[in-house]
């Protein structure tokens, strides 16, 4: 399948919402608008990136973590991971294990443990419909892909969620919008 070079390149998503407070994410495993480390990809394992964060509101009463690539070449980007619910006083998460294939199918049939290590954290639905992380992967020979991990403080212990735990990714997000307080952003990029 070719890939379209000349199509636009994608705004930043949360330039076009509603414009909130900042707060600060760090990672040892991404450094901001550098190229991610080859765990973070699919080739390399689909290993989470250990995150952290600090300055959020005191009012916040849950935490939405987030990443997504708006370079992906089909219409409304693509959801990496998607994690609601996570509890305020949940600062960081640690790095992830690595996924095979047998395990990203079979996250399609059962339910598994948070992939932050969060008991109250609620995995939800990437845009491949597994939960967890799931690594960068763009079409190869694509211009750079930006996968923007997202922490975002919410005004809500747990967000109502239309489809339970089988709500779609874009749909978590617009439902977040509105309690969001603040948001922390990382940029990573890959290319293949």
């Amino acid at each position: 399948m070719a890939i379209d070079m000349k199509r636009p390149v994608a705004p930043d998503p949360y330039s076009l919402l509603p414009s909130v407070p900042k707060f600060t994410l760090t990672s040892t495993d991404i450094r901001d608008g550098e190229a991610l480390q080859l765990a973070q990809t699919s080739e390399g394992g689909n290993v989470s990136p250990q995150l952290s964060w600090s300055g959020h509101p005191e009012e916040t009463l849950s935490f939405f973590l987030t990443c997504f690539d708006p370079d992906a070449p089909r219409e409304g980007g693509f959801w990496h991971w998607v994690v609601a619910d996570i509890p305020p006083s949940v600062t960081s998460v640690p790095p992830g294990l690595a996924k095979s294939v047998v395990k990203v199918i079979a996250s399609r049939i059962f339910q598994p443990s948070s992939s932050v290590a969060v008991a109250e954290a609620v995995d939800l639905p990437n845009g491949m419909g597994t939960v967890g992380f799931l690594g960068a992967s763009p079409p190869k020979g694509d211009r750079p892909h930006r996968y923007l991990f997202a922490v975002h403080a919410l005004d809500v212990a747990h967000l109502e969620l239309p489809h339970g735990r089988r709500t779609a990714a874009a749909l978590v997000a617009a439902t977040a919008v509105p309690h969001t307080l603040a948001r922390a952003v990382l940029t990573g990029t890959f290319r293949r």
